[in-house]
């Protein structure tokens, strides 16, 4: 079978799923990007100059079966652009992460376009694909509220059909690789926050959870490892000055100082205020990190299918999760935790996402 793979945002997370499935998939994949930047654009306006990119790739090597499609898109815009290239092909969209609850920088506002947008890709998709439970449950409940409040026409009593007939494909993520990396003792050890320097990844609990780790007086180490935008909230750069001569790792990373990052790390650390997969999480556990998250958003999914006990992962607050990092810097490694990310191992995912997609290109 061959499918197209068309994501409009190609970097960070985004790649790594575009490129893992290319690369573990038994169907041929090809992908068609456009780089990751000024996604409100990509949004609005990259279905017309994707759908180019498809016809270019159709004229030199055929139709595809199947194309599936990250939601960084207006997928119903899409679809009619390729009406006279890809005719009749099936279009699956796959949901990275949701514009109905993307916590609003200072510098927006709240505009409906963009939840609009997903809510009716997912209703023109052929087939509906989220990457977990929490975020198939939260895009339901919340379409429901943003249609309900249209004057008529409202399209709600779609959502049940929609939702209903939406499936769950994790991310995938090399994970058996690194649950077999050795590991790397750190002294003092290692606490790893690796996400990207936005608002959504909660710089102000994190900035708390460090004040009391350095008012502990416990001995640590922190690599703050993950994309550094242009604009930077400033309260990042008070948690680097607040950690001084702790802090060993700041900013992107390459693959090779990311993997020692993660192999050297006793605690993986996340203060997401938004998050529907958590790909840096998963990968911290497989290395051997003991993972402190917040008790929200996908991680009480997250923690419950890997069998972790939620009393010594999750945390309500900083005074917890810095106990929780205190008591996992003095304990002993959890294999059976690491072992319990092969769930999330390409080599489990990419035929799930095949077999999906086998049988909506049938």
């Amino acid at each position: 079978m061959h499918v197209l793979v068309v994501e409009p945002y190609y970097g960070g997370s985004h790649r790594a799923w575009a490129d893992g499935y290319r690369d573990h998939s038994a169907h041929e994949i090809t992908l068609v990007t456009h780089p990751a930047r000024f996604w409100k654009w990509r949004m609005h306006g990259g279905f017309l100059t994707l759908a180019e990119e498809v016809e270019r790739t159709v004229r030199a090597s055929g139709p595809p079966d199947v194309i599936v499609v990250s939601s960084m898109l207006d997928i119903a815009a899409f679809a009619g652009a390729i009406r006279s290239t890809a005719r009749g092909v099936p279009i699956a969209a796959y949901f990275h992460e949701s514009q109905f609850t993307y916590p609003l920088s200072p510098a927006d506002r709240t505009d409906l376009a963009y939840p609009m947008k997903n809510w009716t890709s997912a209703a023109t998709a052929d087939l509906a694909i989220f990457n977990s439970g929490f975020h198939r449950d939260v895009f339901r409940s919340e379409a429901t509220v943003m249609l309900n409040d249209f004057p008529d026409h409202t399209h709600v009593h779609r959502v049940p059909t929609v939702l209903d007939r939406a499936i769950v494909v994790p991310v995938g993520v090399e994970a058996d690789a690194l649950a077999a990396l050795p590991r790397r003792s750190m002294d003092p050890p290692l606490v790893l926050w690796n996400h990207r320097w936005e608002h959504d990844k909660g710089p102000e609990e994190l900035l708390e959870i460090v004040r009391l780790l350095v008012d502990s007086d416990a001995p640590f180490s922190m690599a703050m490892c993950g994309e550094v935008f242009v604009s930077v909230p400033p309260t990042y750069a008070d948690v680097v000055e607040l950690l001084g001569d702790r802090l060993v790792h700041e900013g992107w990373a390459s693959r090779d100082r990311y993997v020692e990052l993660l192999a050297s790390a006793s605690v993986v650390l996340s203060t997401a205020i938004q998050e529907f997969f958590g790909i840096g999480v998963v990968e911290g556990i497989a290395a051997g990190a003991h993972p402190v998250l917040p008790r929200r958003l996908v991680y009480p999914e997250r923690v419950s299918a890997m069998g972790a006990e939620p009393s010594r992962v999750l945390y309500d607050d900083p005074a917890e999760a810095v106990g929780l990092i205190l008591a996992a810097l003095s304990a002993p490694e959890d294999p059976a935790l690491r072992s319990a990310t092969h769930t999330y191992d390409w080599s489990v995912v990419a035929p799930q996402l095949d077999a999906a997609l086998s049988a909506l290109g049938a």
